[in-house]
């Protein structure tokens, strides 16, 4: 048994969604690309480039991961290039994606080798989180203006429009593509692909897929366009759990568990949006809050219910912990890291990468 804490990432529920997001691409025309700001553990891009167009990324070193990692298309983009980067950035892509005119121009004469386009910021968004909101009051991702993006439509043939977040309603994904044709059809005639991003959750349970695809082909064939893709959650909900023990119990009003890993180190997300970890079954008449081991007050997984009474040792499991963990992992309070282990498709447990001292040791200075 592998030693706590562990994200553990099984390749069966991996491929089942793998299978979906195959499904979507046949029956839409629709490319699909790994967003590698949420899951870039390229452990299991064996078995997802079977079924993927290739990768995004959101900076430098996602863009060169993507390229000798993935197979398929790399996509670069970014909220903004340095002249540091800009040369590496186009020699590691297939397309760039500028976020802004002004960014476009300044390497306008580098990037004439690779497909390029721009981010459109259509000002709507399914955000219920101004953190996260891509179309907030004065944000800076993406133009918004029609009239100035006509200006340099010569310079681009493609638009990347990022505006779902978490969105698992058909409805408001139709609602605000039409309200993005609206704005910005007569310039989408004109190009010759357009992104769609990520955040639509169309591999959950329920998701009208056909109408999904549906939509999408009706959309491509309207415009003479191919249209992409950029699951994130959506390529790896339900597939990964992050395994720990049980350091200690105690009670101070309510029932409390200690367990060997951090939420503001291992799932920041949850800290960020003031979210609660899933556990399954969550089921009988003992309730324990579940915290991390790190000093931070509000270092909890949430509330549980489990069948027994905890104790010293025991094994609980954190489900569907891939999405934005082992990307944003940290070394806060020193705490070790978990490591990253595979279920094969046999039922096999594999480590595939462990961390120690040495390796918080190099993280610092």
């Amino acid at each position: 048994m592998l030693k706590t804490p562990y994200y553990l990432i099984d390749k069966a529920s991996l491929k089942a969604n793998m299978e979906k997001i195959a499904y979507v691409r046949e029956r839409s025309g629709a490319k699909a690309l790994l967003a590698l700001k949420c899951f870039a553990t390229w452990s299991v891009f064996d078995l997802m480039q079977e079924y993927m167009d290739g990768t995004t990324s959101s900076s430098l070193f996602e863009v060169k991961l993507g390229r000798e990692k993935f197979a398929g298309e790399t996509h670069a983009y970014s909220v903004a290039y340095s002249d540091e980067e800009i040369e590496e950035v186009i020699a590691n892509c297939d397309k760039i994606i500028f976020n802004s005119i002004s960014q476009l121009e300044r390497f306008s004469d580098q990037s004439e080798s690779v497909i390029r386009g721009l981010r459109v910021n259509p000002k709507v968004s399914t955000s219920d989180f101004i953190i996260a909101d891509p179309a907030r009051p004065f944000s800076r991702l993406g133009e918004w203006d029609p009239e100035k993006i006509e200006t340099v439509i010569d310079k681009v043939s493609g638009f990347m429009f990022h505006n779902n977040c978490e969105n698992d309603s058909f409805e408001r994904f139709d609602e605000m593509l039409c309200q993005i044709e609206e704005r910005f059809g007569h310039l989408i005639h004109k190009v010759d692909w357009v992104s769609l991003g990520g955040g639509i959750h169309f591999t959950g349970e329920g998701y009208p897929v056909d109408q999904f695809c549906d939509r999408l082909r009706s959309f491509s064939e309207t415009y003479g366009v191919q249209v992409y893709l950029e699951p994130g959650e959506a390529a790896i909900t339900k597939t990964t759990s992050l395994e720990v023990t049980v350091l200690d119990t105690l009670f101070n009003g309510k029932n409390l568990a200690v367990v060997d890993a951090s939420i503001e180190a291992h799932m920041l997300d949850l800290l960020i949006y003031r979210e609660t970890a899933k556990m399954e079954p969550n089921e009988g008449p003992h309730t324990y809050e579940v915290c991390g081991k790190s000093c931070l007050a509000g270092d909890i997984f949430g509330e549980f219910n489990f069948p027994n009474e905890l104790k010293i040792g025991d094994r609980l499991s954190f489900k569907d912990a891939a999405g934005y963990t082992m990307v944003k992992k940290n070394w806060f309070n020193g705490v070790k890291m978990p490591a990253i282990a595979v279920r094969e498709l046999d039922g096999s447990e594999r480590l595939v990468r462990d961390f120690d001292y040495q390796d918080f040791v190099k993280n610092l200075s």
